[in-house]
């Protein structure tokens, strides 16, 4: 392997000789792949389809040793580097055009240390990989709503999904994790030791490293857990979202429910004339039993006259597939995102307006709930700072054609700005596209300062510099 033009962080290119590309590939565990060779084009492949790059090296690490490898031949060549885990990212940053990539996606361990309550997880493992392997103990962590989700981008910008508002977000369960620096040494974070690394792993994003190891407090979850969905027309939906504003307020940490505006799917419950109407849906979830989750649901059925409903016990693991068909890879997608500390008039008007004229029958609007146990935790506990958020609204433009690129963008935009009186001002860093840099400090909120600092101890040079990225320049 030689003649390699990389691009640098100058902005320049580089040409590792030769001596230097096969000293690399004999050190990997893994492979070492350019333009043509096996393996090249899996990784560069991202489940965004409007990311399109190619690197001019991937280094497709299997462990930690590798991955060290890799960080430091980048940094003596000062190579442009991107680090691919998951791959899920909206933004694709995972991925840069001509330059160096470190692809972690074959690296999907997960261990469950049952006695310890613990999970230890490699970085290229899915919700679905680390729920297949839990779910054999009945446990979980509060770990998104799909299963091709990459636990590591997840984690390190925050992440939250069904059991945030009982055990916090992602990053409150994470109790260590093994950081490769941007020397190349390997070094475990937790509150003992590089106290400060990882408290800014906790929401800063991949700036400060590359994690190799992810260890979590995993919770009693399921096997089996109570949930499902209630579809109303959209005649209704203002009544629908009034009424579960209010509903909300009363709500068990044990139970979460979001909701989505959008086009009906043809879900095997919903009469066909429904299908591909416009509709409202809630999703709901409650971890406990039949009878709990009906007590949870009961009420949702005076909120007007649904279409359908279908509700009882599911594996969580089954539970957290069910969206997956509507979030499959390949297709095109640009999203916008606003945090509300509440649903007020003036929001709701804005999501139904715009929930009126969806461009694709894959557009989407969907509204998260958090609260609960996110809320209690001390704001400076964990970089990711945005507490106050009782709501995380998506604005989620999707589609397959590129011809239908303007109009999906244009309103995804639209709908964002109309929005922006109405929402808190915050932002959760993994809907953010790569051409919101202007959010940066919205997206860190009150600690960036301190992010700032940590990024000058651990990555001076700004090596990890394809995220949203936190410049030791301040």
């Amino acid at each position: 392997m030689s003649n390699y033009q990389i691009l640098t962080l100058d902005g320049g290119s580089a040409n590792p000789d030769a001596a230097s590309i096969d000293s690399l590939k004999s050190t990997l565990q893994g492979t070492l792949a350019g333009p043509g060779d096996s393996g090249y084009e899996e990784a560069r492949t991202l489940w965004n389809a409007m990311i399109d790059r190619r690197p001019a090296l991937i280094a497709r690490c299997t462990s930690a040793a590798d991955v060290q490898a890799a960080v430091r031949f980048a940094g003596q060549h000062k190579l442009l580097t991107a680090v691919r885990s998951g791959g899920h990212n909206i933004a694709g940053n995972a991925v840069c055009e001509g330059g160096f990539m470190i692809d972690l996606s074959q690296m999907k361990e997960v261990r469950i240390d049952e006695s310890a309550k613990r999970a230890h997880v490699s970085p290229g493992a899915t919700l679905g990989d680390f729920d297949a392997e839990a779910q054999k103990f009945a446990v979980a962590a509060p770990l998104g709503i799909n299963s091709t989700t990459g636990v590591a981008g997840l984690t390190l910008g925050g992440g939250f999904g069904w059991l945030s508002r009982k055990h916090g977000f992602t990053v409150d369960a994470l109790r260590a994790a093994d950081v490769v620096t941007a020397d190349g040494e390997l070094v475990t974070a937790s509150e003992s030791d590089h106290a400060e690394l990882f408290w800014a792993i906790r929401g800063g994003g991949g700036n400060f490293g590359v994690v190799t190891r992810f260890e979590f407090e995993v919770y009693d979850v399921g096997p089996e857990v109570f949930a499902g969905l209630i579809v109303f027309p959209a005649s209704e939906a203002r009544s629908v979202l009034q009424q579960y504003r209010e509903y909300a307020k009363s709500m068990s940490d044990d139970s979460c429910i979001w909701v989505v505006l959008r086009k009906a799917p043809p879900l095997p419950f919903l009469p066909e004339a429904v299908h591909g109407t416009d509709v409202v849906v809630l999703a709901c979830f409650h971890n406990g039993t039949a009878e709990e989750g009906e007590k949870l649901v009961a009420p949702l059925r005076g909120f007007g006259q649904a279409h359908a409903e279908h509700f009882g016990m599911n594996p969580f693991a089954g539970w957290q597939q069910a969206f997956d068909p509507l979030l499959t890879p390949g297709a095109r997608n640009y999203w916008k995102s606003h945090n509300f500390t509440e649903l007020s008039d003036g929001a709701l008007d804005v999501a139904l307006e715009y929930a009126g004229k969806l461009p694709s029958g894959q557009c989407e609007i969907f509204i998260a709930q958090l609260g609960g146990e996110v809320a209690r935790r001390p704001v400076e506990s964990t970089a990711y700072a945005h507490r106050d958020a009782s709501y995380v609204l998506n604005v989620h433009g999707r589609w397959d054609d590129a011809a239908d690129d303007d109009p999906c963008i244009q309103w995804s935009r639209d709908f964002f700005d109309a929005a922006t009186p109405h929402a808190s001002g915050g932002v959760y860093v993994n809907f953010m596209t790569e051409e919101e840099t202007d959010r940066i400090g919205a997206a860190y909120g009150p600690g960036y300062d301190r992010l700032v600092a940590a990024k000058k101890q651990y990555d001076p040079d700004n090596f990890f510099r394809l995220n949203q990225n936190i410049k030791p320049t301040g």
